[in-house]
């Protein structure tokens, strides 16, 4: 089994040692290598009404980071894991990909980072234009269930979209490389309703077998790992039908594929990978069409 290394990215806002913690089944997936990344915000280091940067706030945030950090690894160290840390100043997305691809990592996981209103709307999704630059497949890991508990095991019980594009076929791809922590699988596919053109009762007949067939044969794919697997169709909104579904069958988490375009586009074609960022509850693991298997 190839050895995998994952990027754990937090502002200690929202994704703490317990997420961390969630996350140690991947280790039946060869995940053995775990590399932290916290990035200082230059507002945050810089002084009011233009007085310029203090060097000693950066020393003070550094040292705060470390004292974590070190907390962390002992504990990962103790489980049988590698790890590795970076505390840096800058900007937090290039230092996202450029974190990535010096570590060479199999997987980021990041927060949902919180912005304001109109930075929401025109500013762009930080997880898609890490999508635009990377092909590493990345996890948005809300692991807080509305419950209020840790969701302990997110990888057990993945919903998994289909639109049947290359992306999602690399999704498929990509939990198939998972399988050892897999539970089951629940492949679905929402067809929207423009799509029954026809008034014929027949042709809609053949539709749903068709796309049905798809989903089976997926499905196949899974339990020929010894993965249970079932596959439903929904019609309707794909956002909304994905996340009843994903509620109807409990799943844990929800995988996608992603093209990786322009961000901006996403945001205003109401894409299924922005609005799973923004408005899912659950964890979103989105997987990039050039991811490298």
């Amino acid at each position: 089994m190839k050895n995998k290394k994952m990027l754990f990215v937090t502002q200690f806002e929202g994704l703490w040692f317990d997420a961390l913690q969630s996350l140690m089944d991947l280790r039946k997936a060869g995940f053995n290598h775990t590399v932290f990344l916290h990035v200082i915000e230059r507002d945050k280091v810089a002084m009011r009404r233009g007085k310029g940067y203090l060097k000693d706030e950066e020393v003070r945030l550094r040292e705060m980071a470390n004292v974590r950090f070190i907390d962390w690894a002992e504990s990962l160290f103790e489980q049988g894991m590698e790890v590795g840390a970076y505390i840096v100043v800058g900007n937090p997305l290039p230092k996202i990909i450029s974190t990535a691809e010096e570590e060479d990592v199999d997987l980021i996981v990041t927060g949902r980072h919180k912005k304001g209103k109109l930075e929401e709307l025109y500013g762009g999704s930080e997880t898609l234009e890490i999508l635009e630059r990377t092909s590493t497949p990345v996890l948005v890991y809300k692991y807080m269930l509305p419950s209020g508990k840790v969701n302990e095991r997110p990888f057990e019980r993945p919903l998994l979209t289909l639109d049947w594009s290359p992306a999602s076929g690399k999704a498929v791809e990509y939990l198939l490389s998972l399988k050892d922590v897999l539970k089951k699988v629940i492949a679905v596919h929402v067809i929207n309703e423009k799509e029954f053109k026809s008034p014929s009762a027949m042709e809609i007949q053949s539709l749903r077998k068709e796309n049905k067939q798809k989903l089976e044969e997926v499905c196949s794919l899974f339990e020929k790992e010894g993965i249970e697997a079932e596959s439903h169709l929904y019609v309707g909104s794909t956002f909304e039908q994905i996340e009843k579904a994903a509620s109807e069958r409990e799943a844990t988490m929800i995988v996608a594929g992603t093209t990786g375009k322009n961000p901006l586009k996403e945001i205003f074609l109401g894409s299924v990978a922005t609005k799973l960022t923004k408005h899912s509850m659950l964890p979103s693991l989105l997987v990039p069409a050039s991811v490298k298997l």
